[in-house]
């Protein structure tokens, strides 16, 4: 699993936040959602695949790496990987519609993962890797369910994505956000998330970054 692979630089991070936080209460991550900015939200396995692949996307301003669709307040990597907070990890995709619209992201939420593998996602399995579409509103919701009818047809097995509203989404840690990019030489972005996206670049139909 790819815990394996920062276990060490995991620790780290919880011993200094141990220290840091002693007897205070932990600073809120909870992400603010502006209804007037253009926000879309996907689980798909590895939070540091998705954000790689989908900040390459044109007109995707950024992804933020995180935890939504959980019962517990503030989570942290170490609870979301324990599968009992019941948080996916998810991606907060900001993008501008005159670019690209919410139906196009649909497509590459389904171009770049496999929808069929309940609570699996390549060597990641649990919960917390599952596939989700998490709505903002009424018309995302209805977006997602005509995505999944087209998308059924592309698939051996049936389409098992979770479709459910966002009620909160917190910021992962920050030695998530950009992980692919900043850390090009870890094993699990050279073995997992390189493979998966360069799939999808060969695959997709969008226009992507780096072919502007």
């Amino acid at each position: 699993m790819r815990t394996y692979y920062i276990a060490a630089l995991a620790l780290s991070i919880v011993l200094f936040n141990a220290c840091s936080l002693s007897g205070q209460q932990k600073e809120t991550r909870e992400v603010k959602l502006d209804k007037k900015q253009h926000i879309a939200a996907f689980a798909e396995g590895c939070f540091w695949c998705s954000e790689h692949i989908f900040e390459e996307l044109a007109g995707v301003d950024s992804a933020v790496s995180g935890y939504a669709g959980g019962h517990t307040i503030n989570p942290t990597y170490e609870e979301v990987c324990s599968e009992r907070t019941g948080h996916a990890e998810t991606i907060l995709v900001y993008y501008n519609p005159e670019i690209i619209s919410y139906s196009q992201l649909l497509d590459a939420f389904f171009n770049s993962h496999d929808p069929t593998t309940k609570d699996r996602q390549g060597p990641d399995v649990g919960s917390s890797y599952r596939s989700a579409i998490f709505y903002l509103n009424a018309e995302q919701e209805k977006l997602a369910l005509q995505a999944v009818v087209k998308w059924k047809g592309a698939f051996k097995d049936p389409i098992v994505t979770q479709i459910a509203p966002l009620d909160k989404f917190y910021r992962a840690e920050e030695y998530h956000q950009n992980y692919a990019n900043d850390n090009p030489y870890n094993p699990y972005i050279r073995n997992v998330s390189m493979p998966r996206f360069n799939a999808f670049k060969q695959e997709c139909k969008l226009k992507m970054k780096s072919n502007n």
